[in-house]
């Protein structure tokens, strides 16, 4: 963690839950009209949801089991677009190769997100260390 992180915005893994999560707005758009409401509101919804989940766990920073659970629901939201992408494979709305390149990112933010949960030390303020 070379330099000092001021801002969320700064932080590598949500850089990149931010460019893939703008793939799958990208991807999601040729999903067909019946799936609006349902396998594309969820895809664009998880994959937004981690990036807030990461603003919010870095403002709760304070508290390292707050910053924690915030993260995890990070690791979660990013679990379930990986499923959104696999069903949205099995229905022949997305290539292979494209969702194989988005779980390879999303495997990336997973590997991220655990190491935070694991060291939260290196992440939470020094008032909110145990």
């Amino acid at each position: 963690m070379g330099r000092l992180i001021k801002r969320h915005q700064e932080l590598e893994v949500y850089s990149k839950a931010l460019e893939a999560g703008m793939r799958v707005f990208e991807v999601s758009k040729r999903f067909p009209r019946e799936e609006t409401y349902s396998l594309t509101d969820q895809v664009r919804r998880s994959s937004r949801s981690i990036c807030a989940n990461l603003a919010e766990a870095w403002r709760k920073r304070r508290y390292q089991a707050s910053f924690i659970s915030k993260v995890c629901d990070a690791e979660a939201e990013t679990a379930e677009t990986q499923t959104w992408i696999e069903f949205a494979v099995r229905c022949n709305y997305l290539d292979r190769e494209t969702a194989k390149d988005l779980f390879i990112e999303y495997d990336e933010i997973l590997a991220m997100l655990v190491s935070m949960i694991n060291n939260p030390q290196k992440w939470v303020l020094p008032s909110g260390r145990k």
